[in-house]
């Protein structure tokens, strides 16, 4: 009881410090980035030193989730802290538009997780990939951000002139779509890729925060790494001699550059005293794509990858460090979303009326100091097309066609051991959950055939709408 008192006293003074001194907020959002990719969870073969110390400085989370397999619509959820299937947008950009907004955006009726900071003062930068339109109205600066650097979606790392660049494919450059312009931006004006487009993203945040140390600010710092096409440079590809494989060099010195730029952010909070108050996060957008991951690695110990709904597909890295709120060096078991960072994110920086954004996550805070017992969420769901996914607990339902499928994902990760003619009640219960849910939202959406991907695991073949 002593050990509880102190706990929670130490939560309200902490409290009481964040009411008078708002913290700054870093988001660090990472693209393809698969579990098993990073030390911290268990990826030997790549050292990510500064990704890691996020967790061991912090909270390091066993089942942290995405709202899904693919990028587009996971950063719908994000941006909102709703589950994007409310409004149709549950498949990527290339196929079915959400409804009310052009295809690849976010509608101009939704409000982000900018808007909600800037009610409570913050200065806010999107910097890297935003993928949620560019025209206006669409555009950061026009969704609560102060600052833009980047790109509609995605883009090449290098220019294959440069000496000691290493490019096995380019990206070809389009310039059709204005919501998918393959360049970099500054605000709504193109710019150039100066350097390693990691890096450069990563000095752009740096910038931001010299620029902004004295007030509270939030950095959405949205890498396009690890993404393809695969390109790195002589600095990060010389690390990895011993990898044979080119293009699994070339992946690795990616990863590198990528925990490079964490580090640099990272640093800069400490060369200005802010480190002590401000809350970083880092996760990535869906699992690591399968024809970059060719030794099946990338997500370990999961199956599935991006597109789908195994655990590869939508557990991801996921990491927090608050110091004097979240405990050194925590590892938290219930499963948690991407959802929940708008929510934390909102009530750390004391926005007003919260309850307006009907927000489907929640504050994290509580449960990880302490203060809080038990689960943060019941359930957590899934819609990809006709196929849905469900959790709760330790349970996993995955429903796909005339298959439904139960796992116990706390003990069996790789999805091997279907347990759902054991516990037809609990299958039922978790069906039921589901629809519930369903209710609630917009019909599902049908991609065009050529948008289809199959799957074959543990004997069943799945076809998934991407």
């Amino acid at each position: 009881m002593k050990r509880l008192n102190l706990v929670f006293s130490t939560f309200l003074l902490a409290s009481v410090a964040a009411a008078e001194d708002p913290p700054n907020i870093v988001l660090l959002f990472a693209d393809d980035l698969g579990y098993g990719a990073i030390s911290a969870y268990g990826g030997a073969s790549i050292p990510t030193p500064h990704i890691d110390s996020i967790g061991e400085q912090g909270v390091r989370f066993v089942s942290g989730y995405m709202t899904a397999p693919v990028c587009n619509p996971s950063r719908n959820g994000l941006i909102t802290g709703r589950y994007q299937q409310r409004w149709g947008k549950e498949l990527n950009s290339q196929t079915v538009p959400p409804i009310g907004a052009a295809r690849g955006t976010l509608g101009i009726h939704h409000r982000t997780i900018a808007d909600a900071l800037k009610t409570a003062g913050y200065t806010n930068a999107a910097i890297g990939k935003w993928q949620l339109g560019m025209r206006r109205l669409l555009h950061p600066l026009d969704r609560g951000f102060d600052y833009f650097y980047g790109m509609p979606s995605g883009m090449n790392y290098v220019d294959p002139s440069w000496p000691g660049a290493h490019a096995l494919e380019m990206k070809p450059v389009t310039r059709g779509n204005p919501d998918r312009v393959v360049a970099m931006f500054k605000g709504r004006e193109e710019d150039e890729l100066k350097e390693y487009q990691t890096t450069q993203l990563a000095r752009e945040g740096i910038e931001f925060i010299d620029r902004n140390r004295d007030e509270p600010f939030f950095l959405y710092l949205a890498f396009y790494a690890v993404h393809a096409p695969m390109q790195v440079m002589d600095e990060h590809y010389e690390r990895f001699p011993d990898f044979d494989d080119p293009y699994r060099r070339v992946y690795a010195g990616m990863v590198s550059a990528l925990d490079d730029a964490v580090g640099m952010v990272l640093a800069k909070l400490e060369e200005h005293g802010l480190a002590d108050n401000t809350l970083v996060i880092f996760t990535s957008d869906n699992g690591a794509m399968s024809t970059q991951d060719t030794e099946r690695i990338h997500n370990s110990p999961l199956i599935g990858h991006k597109r789908n709904l195994y655990e590869g597909g939508i557990r991801v890295p996921f990491l927090m460090r608050f110091p004097g709120r979240i405990p050194e060096g925590t590892v938290y078991q219930h499963p948690v979303s991407s959802l929940d960072l708008f929510a934390t994110s909102a009530s750390l920086a004391g926005v007003p009326n919260v309850e307006s954004y009907r927000l489907d996550g929640v504050d994290l805070i509580p449960y990880l100091s302490g203060e809080t017992e038990g689960a943060p969420h019941e359930y957590l769901f899934w819609r990809s097309g006709p196929n849905a996914a469900v959790r709760h607990g330790s349970w996993k339902l995955l429903m796909a066609g005339d298959r439904v499928r139960l796992y116990d994902v706390d003990r069996n990760p790789g999805e091997s051991e279907d347990l759902s003619a054991a516990h037809p009640e609990l299958v039922e219960r978790m069906k039921e959950a589901f629809a519930r849910w369903s209710d609630e939202l917009e019909d599902g959406r049908v991609s065009p055939p050529a948008r289809r991907v199959t799957t074959r695991y543990n004997g069943d073949s799945i076809e998934w709408h991407i």
